[in-house]
């Protein structure tokens, strides 16, 4: 049954992104991706600091040592990224068709190309990060998807956009998005039965899973909201913040509600 929820879980979050992505208009695309991150950041910090760390450090498992793995985590996600291996940019201003009138074909392409390899290998770390708080808890299990799902929203919407920039229609950008998506279920597989017998990892699986949510906050979507704006705007982004967080605590209540 476990794996069923994990393979329910990773899916969702690849494909039900790629399905918002392909009814929104790209123009609608970069109006709401800016509320979209601002939402997903919220989701991360509250799952991360709320829920999935607590949930490590109440396991008995060596503080100093959870402390070790969340610096390695952190560091391993920002390696990765520099690489290009576990990009985060969403592109959602500025990135219309009108900027690439003039663009290589070619070069276009590699970056299409690139952008489909890093998600992959993103997708296939967040399904992991799934299998691990399942295998933990199912209640956990449900809050990390949700935050999986929150943050895939907006990257594959800007992923969309950048796809088509990079000479891909419509039907090919959201036909690679979704086997990139795919990624994750493949994750996820492979979590169960690795990570499955090896139960005193878990705790440690849980803070490298939050450095990973820490890190795509705090690297990635914090920094997109810096720009100077409005008190309107300002208000806008820290109300979708705020919502980002409620959804997370409002999950949890539910989902412990009907334990009990």
């Amino acid at each position: 049954m476990t794996l069923l929820y994990i393979c329910i879980a990773t899916l969702a979050g690849g494909l039900l992104s790629v399905l918002i992505a392909s009814t929104l208009t790209v123009a609608l695309l970069g109006r709401v991706v800016q509320g979209l991150v601002s939402l997903s950041a919220g989701v991360l910090l509250g799952t991360s600091l709320l829920h999935v760390l607590p949930e490590a450090f109440d396991s008995g498992a060596d503080t100093h040592d959870l402390f070790i793995a969340l610096l390695a985590g952190l560091l391993f996600f920002w390696l990765l990224e520099k690489a290009e291996l576990y990009r985060h940019g969403h592109h959602h201003e500025g990135d219309g068709h009108h900027h690439h009138h003039d663009f290589d074909a070619e070069q276009a392409g590699r970056g299409g190309l690139g952008i489909l390899v890093g998600d992959g290998i993103h997708n296939f770390c967040d399904g992991i990060i799934i299998a691990a708080a399942f295998l933990a808890d199912t209640q956990l299990g449900i809050v990390t998807a949700i935050a999986v799902v929150a943050h895939e929203i907006p990257q594959e919407a800007g992923d969309y956009i950048v796809l088509l920039n990079a000479g891909f229609n419509r039907a090919r950008a959201l036909m690679f998005n979704a086997l990139s998506g795919l990624a994750s279920v493949a994750g996820g597989v492979v979590g169960y039965y690795v990570v499955g017998p090896w139960e005193a990892l878990f705790p440690y699986l849980l803070v490298v899973a939050s450095s990973s949510f820490i890190y795509v906050a705090v690297a990635d979507l914090l920094p997109q909201l810096q720009q100077r704006l409005s008190l309107l705007h300002t208000l806008r982004q820290v109300a979708w913040l705020a919502a980002g967080l409620l959804i997370v605590t409002g999950a949890t209540q539910l989902l412990h509600s009907h334990a009990h």
